[in-house]
């Protein structure tokens, strides 16, 4: 199947009240704009300056789309993601929510839509606050309450690599349950 197909074809098994952001990450520009055409509002890409290349080879095809950071963010990379993200899914810590939160105004933004990253694995190598209902919770009290450019829309999480899926069901399951308890809290 072509990207169109695969594309429209997810579209129509999931409820439209999901939002599928296509992970872009080493896909050619000709790719993206392909699925772009196809209908998709969202892309995600791992890494600033390939989403820049990206975005300069797509020209105005690039402004159609949502474009979400979906990989880890470096201090030093910040200034040059806001100008280009919409959206940055990778927030697991308040130091980096903080220096974002500095920056944003500066980026000809007044507000930066962000995900809180949980390492839902609990993985050593992996970035992301651990998945427990207080230590999130103390997180985004701490943004809402101190930053005023940050804007919590959600969770975010990546499963471990499994050599069967069916072993991550219990991942996001609990990444879910984590999600309707923090959804029922009074923030």
């Amino acid at each position: 199947m072509d990207i169109k197909t695969n594309y429209q074809k997810l579209k129509e098994e999931i409820p439209c009240r999901v939002t599928i952001v296509v992970a872009a990450k080493t896909r050619k520009a000709e790719e993206i704009s392909e699925v772009i055409k196809a209908g998709a509002t969202d892309i995600g890409e791992n890494y600033v300056q390939e989403a820049l290349a990206v975005q300069r080879e797509l020209g105005e095809e690039a402004r159609k789309v949502r474009w979400h950071l979906i990989g880890p963010l470096q201090k030093n990379k910040i200034n040059q993601a806001l100008s280009i993200f919409d959206v940055i899914q990778t927030i697991g810590d308040y130091e980096i929510a903080h220096e974002i939160d500095k920056r944003v105004e500066k980026s000809g933004k007044t507000l930066i839509p962000v995900y809180i990253e949980i390492n839902i694995a609990d993985e050593k190598n992996k970035y992301g606050v651990k998945p427990e209902i207080e230590s999130i919770l103390e997180l985004i009290k701490k943004i809402a309450a101190n930053l005023g450019h940050i804007k919590i829309e959600g969770l975010m999480t990546m499963g471990p690599f499994v050599d069967n899926p069916e072993k991550l069901r219990p991942y996001f399951r609990k990444a879910r349950m984590i999600f309707e308890k923090i959804k029922n809290t009074n923030i």
